[in-house]
């Protein structure tokens, strides 16, 4: 079959968060790009819901929040943790200076969808569903563009510059021979949805921890998304011991999802999601530049992956825009974003590596993930006020905030 070739400024691999929203920004730069996303839609149950004040800030500074608020969503000004049947207040996000002091509650696909339909309207953002990246094409020593396959035949793209945004498992940074150093995460999660019980506790937990486990419940309408926290590598034990004490184990934690909970009746109703916490040490390489979870996977602590996601979108437009302009990008100005956005990733990933060797058991027991050592509820009762409001400016707003320098070109 004939390959189609495409020729284009911009080449952007992964429709994600990083992908859609750098796509958005160079198009409304007036910068050609075309975006390829190997599934044929958004829907995903593994991508996080949460979308941070800062993001919307963002969306504030585009002119855009008012369309983005019409979406459905839920808000939460702050954050509970259920610990023992107990109400405990997490993260406050009121005192935040930003225009929406909260966290918005959103299946991430609507969000990408949105994020789409703006970009549409620019003439040079074209974006291609159902296209999977499978090569790099290399001249020189420089990254010209991406070989992709789609039910219609295989793609050539052309680009002066490619971008990897394709997620933590990605076949971009793979290619190119990009190097990531692991840091180890003695935790997994287990991914399911089980319907919203009659008469219900609905609100808004960050967690629910009860006998040494632990669950997020993602509100999704009508019903919820469910993150069971297990030590890494128990999914096999667990399993061992049969879906009615898996079950049971809901019921635990949530007594009020025990009828629900009757639903996962298989076990292909449970998805397993590895985490893993990595950063790669170089970002770049001549034509090529790595950004979001295929820069540095974040664990889902805090569900802050998305915010730097976005960030990292952000510092690359404003960086980038020019130089792609004037065609002449070089290697010297994709260095450039690693050297803004590496400082923020490094403070958050310390901070989600503290957590976990400190919250969560080492060892291999399915039963309890979960530890609070008598020290960390010490530190937490003695300085309740000031984590709350150091951990909304950490999960709201991170640690560089970037805003939108790159400018809208002229019709």
């Amino acid at each position: 079959m004939d390959r189609e070739v495409i020729n284009t400024k911009c080449c952007i691999v992964g429709g994600g968060p990083a992908g859609m929203m750098l796509g958005y920004l160079l198009a409304r730069a007036g910068i050609e790009v075309v975006v390829l996303e190997k599934h044929k839609d958004f829907f995903r149950d593994f991508r996080g819901d949460t979308i941070h004040p800062s993001t919307m800030e963002l969306m504030q500074e585009l002119g855009i929040l008012d369309d983005f608020l019409q979406v459905p969503h839920n808000e939460a000004a702050e954050l509970m943790l259920s610990f023992e049947g107990t109400a405990v207040m997490g993260p406050d996000f009121s005192h935040l200076p930003v225009t929406c002091k909260y966290i918005a509650f959103m299946p991430q696909w609507d969000f990408l969808n949105f994020i789409a339909e703006k970009a549409k309207k620019y003439p040079g953002f074209s974006l291609r569903m159902g296209a999977e990246a499978i090569g790099l094409i290399e001249k020189d020593g420089r990254i010209t563009g991406v070989i992709a396959k789609s039910d219609e035949g295989d793609i050539e793209v052309r680009a002066a510059v490619t971008f990897g945004t394709d997620g933590r498992h990605s076949v971009v940074r793979e290619r190119a021979g990009l190097v990531a150093e692991e840091f180890g995460v003695p935790i997994d999660v287990l991914w399911f949805r089980l319907d919203k019980p009659e008469g219900g506790d609905t609100r808004l937990f960050l967690g629910r921890v009860s006998n040494g486990q632990m669950m997020i419940t993602l509100d999704r309408g009508d019903y919820f998304q469910c993150g069971l926290i297990i030590p890494k590598g128990a999914f096999e034990a667990i399993k061992g011991e049969g879906l009615a004490a898996f079950q049971e184990r809901i019921a635990g934690i949530v007594p009020a999802l025990r009828g629900p909970a009757k639903a996962l009746d298989k076990w292909d109703k449970v998805k397993l999601l590895t985490v893993q916490i990595n950063r790669l040490r170089n970002w770049s390489r001549p034509g090529l530049l790595c950004i979001g979870d295929a820069a540095h996977a974040m664990s889902p602590a805090g569900g802050v992956g998305i915010n730097l996601a976005v960030q990292d979108a952000v510092a690359a437009a404003n960086l980038l825009y020019d130089p792609l302009r004037r065609g002449h990008c070089t290697a010297e100005d994709l260095q450039r974003v690693q050297a803004r956005r590496e400082w923020p990733v490094k403070m958050t990933q310390a901070i989600q590596i503290f957590m976990h060797r400190n919250m969560f058991r080492k060892g291999r027991d399915p039963s309890r993930a979960v530890a609070f050592p008598w020290i960390v509820r010490k530190f937490f009762a003695l300085f309740a006020p000031v984590i709350r409001r150091a951990g909304a400016r950490i999960v709201g707003i991170g640690f560089r905030a970037e805003h939108i320098e790159s400018p809208e070109a002229k019709p």
